[in-house]
């Protein structure tokens, strides 16, 4: 069952580091992006944003925007929660670290700096320790 309140999802939310490293970049609208087999994608004006293995852009040329190491917060969040991207956030901005969240329908995806990756880890355990 996803979990709503802030304190049981800081204390719960044990951060995971994946393995690859992830980069946004952009193509199109319109092009069909199921060959990139993307973590994620959003639409705008300008063109679809697309969040894929590096090295599925290196092998498709697309131009890296954001190399990113890729943490899973693994607790059930659900989507209607307030509060625990502002936490995050905070505690990332006060290490100095960028982050860029998507939440999905069952965990949050933080993508950070790729050389920054272990470092944020470190943050978030220390969030989740003290919340």
């Amino acid at each position: 069952m996803p979990i709503t309140g802030l304190a049981e999802l800081l204390r719960t939310m044990q951060p995971m580091l994946n393995p690859q490293t992830c980069v946004f970049a952009v193509v199109p609208n319109g092009t069909d992006t199921a060959s990139l087999a993307p973590l994620g994608t959003f639409r705008e004006a300008e063109g679809t944003t697309v969040i894929v293995e590096e090295s599925t852009a290196a092998s498709q040329g697309l131009s890296p925007l954001f190399r990113a190491a890729w943490i899973t917060l693994t607790v059930s969040s659900d989507l209607a929660a307030v509060g625990l991207t502002a936490a995050i956030s905070r505690a990332l901005t006060d290490a100095g670290i960028s982050c860029n969240v998507v939440a999905a329908a069952h965990h949050d995806h933080l993508f950070v700096p790729v050389e920054r990756g272990r470092e944020a880890i470190e943050v978030l355990e220390r969030l989740q320790s003290q919340s």
